[in-house]
């Protein structure tokens, strides 16, 4: 029975409630067994015993764990993924403030990414057993050898310190202003019209964007190489150029097209990484994203603070899985079959 690429979409996000049910209660655990007290963080070193008392209670962790527990996931099923001890706010108000600053550094990346990676892997095929097919080879290699966090601190001291053409700190300039509409620089810019601002946005974005592209372009390239060189030596392809199908067309209408399906599902399942490298490129070039505040958190043991987070980091990899999912469905028909 053929199942529709919605449908595929819809089981894999079915099948991702337990994951995250899972997930919020290990999170959960290891987040009480820690031996540290976030109460210190929040009363002076003078507070009496009786004050202690009094904030333990008024934040329920005078309770049992798994009293704890059923508390915070019967607010989280609400949307309330409790109050931020150091903030003094809703830690969903906080994340949705944060998370588009991650979302469009991450998304902007990502195409940046691809940009380079697909010239520089179908030139790398268009090499391979060649005399010159070591040069992309060690291009990769060399962009390999270099994490994006060393990207970034390598990009602000060419273009920020040595050659000051571009700015590496914060999302915009100080002399702009723009009510918060999407949550987007780029995308607010637009919207209110203000072109100068979208320019200085983007600017702003460059840097960090390139370091991440640069730290996920090389294991792009290498899948990417390898299908391409798999798919070309499948049997239809010998059978179009013994039609005389033009060499041009073979590679991008049967080698290349064969040759995504693997590479699409490798970029779905290392996209959660790239979030992992945001997180230091936003620390490096001063992003208020989902990467500062997890810093926040942790350096004060903000406890659902660190809770929510991880929650929503873990909802946002079951939506990435489950869209790749349907879309290799898309791809590739033959995968609707149940």
């Amino acid at each position: 029975m053929a199942r529709s690429p919605l449908m595929v979409l819809l089981q894999r996000l079915l099948a991702g409630i337990p994951i995250i049910l899972l997930l919020s209660l290990v999170v959960f655990v290891v987040l009480r067994a820690l031996p540290s007290d976030p109460l210190a963080m929040m009363l002076s070193p003078s507070a009496t015993t009786s004050e202690v008392d009094a904030l333990r209670a008024s934040l329920g962790l005078d309770k049992p764990f798994y009293v704890q527990f059923y508390i915070w996931l019967e607010r989280a099923l609400q949307g309330d993924l409790g109050r931020s001890y150091i903030f003094q706010q809703p830690v969903i108000t906080l994340i949705l403030k944060a998370l588009p600053v991650t979302l469009e550094l991450v998304v902007v990346g990502l195409v940046i990414a691809l940009i380079i990676s697909f010239p520089l892997a179908l030139v790398a095929f268009s090499l391979y057993g060649k005399r010159w097919g070591v040069v992309p080879d060690t291009i990769v290699v060399i962009m390999q050898s270099i994490p994006a966090f060393l990207w970034g601190l390598l990009f602000i001291a060419l273009f920020g310190v040595f050659y000051p053409v571009l700015p590496f700190s914060g999302q915009l300039g100080p002399e702009f202003h723009l009510p918060t509409i999407t949550g987007f620089v780029l995308i607010d810019t637009l919207l209110v019209h203000n072109l100068a601002a979208f320019q200085n946005a983007a600017a702003h974005m460059v840097l960090p964007a390139c370091a991440l592209a640069l730290g996920f372009c090389p294991l792009v390239v290498r899948v990417l190489r390898s299908c391409l060189i798999e798919a070309s030596k499948e049997p239809f392809v010998m059978v179009a150029r013994l039609r005389g199908v033009p060499a041009r067309r073979i590679l991008l209408r049967y080698i290349q097209k064969n040759a995504m399906l693997p590479t699409i599902t490798m970029i779905g399942v290392q996209f959660g990484f790239l979030f992992g490298a945001a997180l230091l490129i936003e620390i490096i070039f001063s992003f208020p994203g989902i990467g500062s505040l997890m810093v926040t958190a942790v350096k004060s043991n903000d406890l659902p603070l660190i809770q929510g987070v991880t929650i929503v980091f873990g909802v946002l990899m079951v939506l990435i899985n489950a869209t790749v999912d349907a879309l290799y469905a898309v791809l590739n028909p033959m995968l609707r079959e149940r």
